[in-house]
């Protein structure tokens, strides 16, 4: 089975931002590619797509405003991340539709965009720090298929749903995922 997490895709002008964090390459530091860029909402591990596909169908998502920073951190001892505020009520109602399917949701959200991962007994890079401030509506929700490869994870959008007040025609395929 596939390797599955649902998300939000941060907008580009969003993401354009993000691009001028300090990201200079050093031993044991893997940045992550600017297109990989997310905010899980719930990690489901090996499932099915079509089962994760009809728990969402017809779910009511609550819309959601989401406030990046106020600057990178350190998430799970080793990850760079940017915190992420305004998702809680969405990430709730996707771990309630998909609850049963895959691995358990974590007890507690904890929203966030990972920007690098640093391997133990390295330097923190000089981006540990730096200033973000950036806020945007999240406009739809995305189930995302993840391959892990030497040189870092490749995504695919597999479905998509609109958030309450956001609506657009529902496909599989996102232009750039």
């Amino acid at each position: 089975m596939p390797r599955l997490f649902i998300a939000v895709w941060p907008p580009e002008e969003v993401a354009e931002q993000l691009r001028e964090l300090h990201r200079k390459e050093q031993r044991g530091v893997r940045f992550v590619d600017p297109d990989n860029w997310h905010l899980t909402l719930r990690f489901l591990g090996e499932a099915d797509p079509r089962e994760v596909v009809a728990a969402l169908d017809g779910a009511t998502l609550p819309a959601a405003y989401v406030s990046l920073g106020p600057a990178v951190d350190v998430h799970f001892d080793r990850a760079l991340v940017v915190p992420a505020s305004g998702l809680d009520d969405l990430a709730h109602v996707v771990n309630e539709c998909t609850k049963g399917i895959g691995e358990p949701p974590r007890k507690r959200f904890a929203g966030h965009l990972t920007i690098a991962r640093v391997q133990r007994d390295v330097p923190m890079p000089r981006v540990l720090g730096a200033y973000v401030r950036a806020e945007f509506p999240v406009r739809e929700i995305v189930l995302v298929q993840s391959w892990l490869e030497p040189q870092g994870a490749r995504y695919a959008t597999l479905e998509t749903w609109p958030v309450d007040g956001w609506q657009h025609d529902r496909g599989a395929g996102a232009a750039g995922h």
